[in-house]
């Protein structure tokens, strides 16, 4: 079992910056992949950006080059960066981590609002 607790979010001009994150109960280093998503109003929930145990790091397209994903294998810890953010980006942001064994676990956290103002 794994808990997940996100944090950071808030209300931000267009343009401004915010950092995430998510803080797991117990050691993310043999976690396989750790994730960031989105769901805004009205709209299915979106991958935003994820890294692996071994630091690969992949981004949706529209958060390329504004957005960065990374981790601290000894704070338990994973963090969103996020520049020149646009209203777009307004949405209920979850963290999600996946370990692939033999089966396969996933887990959510609560979430955390972020909001961009125009």
């Amino acid at each position: 079992q794994v808990q997940l607790v996100e944090s950071g979010g808030g209300l931000v001009q267009a343009g401004g910056s915010l950092r995430l994150s998510c803080v797991a109960s117990r050691s993310i280093f043999s976690i396989n992949t750790m994730g960031w998503y989105r769901q805004a109003p009205g709209k299915q929930r979106e991958l935003v950006a994820t890294i692996t145990s071994g630091g690969t790091t992949s981004y949706a397209d529209s958060v390329k080059g504004r957005f960065t994903i990374s981790r601290d294998n000894a704070k338990n810890t994973v963090y969103l960066q996020m520049n020149s953010l646009k209203p777009e980006d307004t949405g209920v942001y979850y963290c999600k981590a996946e370990v692939i064994r033999s089966w396969y676990e996933s887990y959510w956290g609560q979430g955390t609002q972020v909001t961009v103002s125009i």
